[in-house]
């Protein structure tokens, strides 16, 4: 391995993993369903397709990059899915998504 490959790997590993941290704290501090949302969509696409991005370079071309691949390819198709479902059914049972603060409170909107 070359150090130009070892750099990038660890960069996206550490990046990812960073950005795996913080949906993590958007899991816990934000304050609405719709917000948590976001921030697992965070942790999905960019957090773990980073640290796969990073595997693939530290893998080099071999079997394991191809299967790396797939399943970075089956990470992207399958999480703003699953999100949007989840949205979508928050909304059909009637959940409200909070619309900003007034007197300190948050209010849900009223559509």
């Amino acid at each position: 391995m070359s150090l130009a490959a070892d750099i990038v790997t660890w960069t996206c590993i550490i990046t990812g993993s960073a950005l795996a941290l913080i949906g993590a704290l958007g899991m816990i501090r934000l304050p609405d369903t719709f917000a948590r949302m976001h921030a697992a969509g965070i942790i999905d696409t960019l957090g773990v397709g980073l640290i796969l991005v990073g595997l693939i370079f530290q893998a080099g071309w071999s079997a394991v990059t191809i299967k790396l691949l797939l399943i970075l390819v089956f990470i992207f198709i399958t999480s703003p899915t699953a999100t949007h479902a989840l949205a979508q059914a928050a909304l059909n049972g009637g959940l409200k998504p909070l619309l900003g603060k007034k007197d300190g409170k948050e209010k849900p909107s009223k559509t």
